[in-house]
């Protein structure tokens, strides 16, 4: 369900980009007159988009990875170290949670604003830590070991 809710997000923040994009190159070439701040909320759906798709990327297991090494390991090998990289993965992306939950506080203390919008950069950039929290929440969840769904009991 979780998954489901982020990726409908991600769908409409991506169509609400297409279409401030088409709207504002029309209006820019065809009537010299593009849409006010179009790059600044282009760049602040782009961000959501990212954040946004990270956790569900994390409960997917989809993040990029290579395996050069990996790959020509024995099956054993894998199993050990798979759960270490995952806990590196996830201590990597609490470090980045931490900073922008440091840097929104930083932005918010002065109200920090987009340039011509005044959009207040704080809660999008303390949203950002959030969901990144989030996605290190789901990694910690994908140590755990599985239940089996035929478990007695």
């Amino acid at each position: 369900m979780l998954k489901l809710a982020i990726q409908l997000v991600c769908s409409v923040l991506l169509m609400v980009m297409m279409v401030l994009t088409v709207t504002d190159v029309l209006g820019r070439y065809l009537f010299n007159a593009p849409v006010r701040g179009a790059t600044e909320v282009t760049e602040l759906l782009l961000a959501a988009v990212i954040f946004v798709g990270l956790p569900a990327t994390t409960l997917d297991r989809e993040h990029v990875t290579v395996d050069l090494l990996t790959g020509r390991m024995p099956g054993w090998l894998r199993a050990v170290i798979a759960p270490l990289v995952l806990l590196a993965s996830a201590g990597v992306l609490a470090a980045i949670a931490w900073r922008l939950w440091v840097v929104g506080a930083q932005i918010g203390g002065y109200n920090g604003t987009t340039q011509s919008l005044k959009v207040p950069l704080a809660p999008v950039i303390e949203g950002m830590a959030v969901l990144c929290g989030l996605a290190v929440l789901i990694m910690l969840a994908q140590l755990l070991p599985r239940r089996s769904e035929h478990a007695d009991g």
